[in-house]
């Protein structure tokens, strides 16, 4: 028996299991699949092995959740599928070093909110970002609203999803660039910070900041200054903040 595509409004929803497997195997780029509760099928155990084997993320949801999306046609899930197409950090720095540039990239740790992410993709192209790299899981779906908010700037500038944020740093250092941390407890202001050299910020999220794996890799830890009785910024102007504090210091 057949599943076809089912026409959504959504252009970046597909749901029904066969064609969720369809662009799993067909290496399509995928920001989170929903899964029905309880839902048992054999099909629906090879689309669960395969979203295991290909480390996508995925959520368990009741079936009125997935009859939101669908109208209750979907047969146990629904995909997301990013609007942007990931690149891997492994291809972009060897790249940016042949072409005889200043490593100058962005690690976003945790950062859930898309219109967040909108708008530090579209601060970090203005500035000159090389790559932004995100986590596998924990992260803002790259969806039209985020694309939007970014002005179009996450078409623009490569975005790398990797599974393993400690790997991915420990790789990023490796080829001699610094992790640069903006962190609430550090003690150096970012001004005081050089940052003409190849660099890597590192951002976490306004709840929780850097996790602290992410912040132990960290070469440098710098704050920004607050004088008024609100704890912290928003972080997409932390965020940009820092960068542009980069492009002043590499002017």
């Amino acid at each position: 028996m057949m599943f076809k595509q089912q026409r959504v409004k959504n252009p970046n929803l597909i749901y029904g299991i066969r064609p969720v497997i369809e662009a799993i195997n067909e290496n399509k780029d995928i920001d989170k699949i929903l899964l029905q509760k309880g839902a048992h099928s054999e099909m629906f155990r090879e689309l669960f092995q395969l979203i295991r084997d290909r480390n996508i993320p995925f959520q368990y949801v009741p079936v009125e959740r997935l009859n939101r999306f669908t109208g209750g046609n979907h047969q146990g899930v629904v995909c997301f599928m990013s609007s942007v197409e990931y690149q891997s950090i492994y291809d972009i720095i060897p790249t940016i070093y042949e072409k005889g540039e200043v490593p100058f990239l962005l690690f976003l740790d945790k950062i859930t909110d898309v219109r967040n992410m909108g708008a530090i993709a579209r601060s970090a192209e203005c500035a000159g970002v090389q790559a932004i790299i995100v986590p596998t899981k924990n992260t803002a779906q790259l969806n039209e609203d985020a694309v939007k908010t970014s002005s179009g700037a996450l078409h623009k500038i490569p975005i790398c999803r990797h599974d393993s944020p400690r790997e991915v740093l420990t790789y990023i250092k490796q080829s001699g660039i610094s992790l640069i941390g903006c962190t609430e407890k550090a003690k150096k202001m970012f001004f005081e910070q050089e940052m003409t050299a190849p660099l890597c910020l590192v951002m976490g999220n306004e709840g929780e900041g850097i996790s602290p794996e992410i912040l132990s890799l960290c070469d440098v830890n710098v704050r920004i200054p607050m004088l008024g009785s609100v704890e912290s910024l928003n972080v997409s102007v932390a965020t940009g903040i820092l960068l542009f504090e980069v492009v002043k210091q590499r002017l």
